[in-house]
């Protein structure tokens, strides 16, 4: 079995914004020779997030409504008090909101690889929640078959 590590980078814009990675994920898989296997992709950042979902433009408005209600930006969190944390860079941003929501949803997905395809039904697509932002982001992708 051949296993293959691969990165996509990506800069996100300010707040919840979700983006369609599928396309660069099937690039991804189309560089290697793998024709059956799976692909695992990992969000590196603790305020973004990813999700097997319909990439629809009221959907994807319906999720953010959605999010927002979760975890709104204006309620008071602990971890936004920077006189109580310790170390902290000078631009750190009040965004407590965006770990609790990243928390909800999920820091990575699996695939299935069959015939070099992504096995995604019809109108599945694979997407990445910027909920923070704008910030250069990186997706590690583990392909993994024959």
């Amino acid at each position: 079995m051949e296993i293959i590590n691969k990165f996509i980078e990506m800069e996100t814009d300010k707040g919840i914004n979700i983006y369609n990675i599928t396309p660069q994920l099937e690039a991804v898989l189309a560089s290697t020779s793998i024709q059956n296997g799976q692909l695992l992709v990992f969000s590196r950042h603790t305020t973004t997030a990813l999700a097997i979902n319909e990439y629809e433009e009221r959907l994807l408005v319906d999720i953010k409504v959605y999010l927002q209600k979760l975890a709104p930006e204006s309620d008071n969190y602990l971890h936004n008090d920077l006189n109580l944390r310790k170390n902290i860079p000078p631009d750190e941003p009040m965004n407590a909101h965006s770990h609790l929501m990243a928390m909800t949803l999920s820091t990575s997905e699996v695939v299935p690889i069959v015939d070099g395809k992504l096995a995604l039904g019809t109108y599945q697509s694979i997407l990445l929640f910027e909920l923070d932002g704008p910030r250069k982001r990186t997706v590690f992708c583990q392909i993994s078959g024959q």
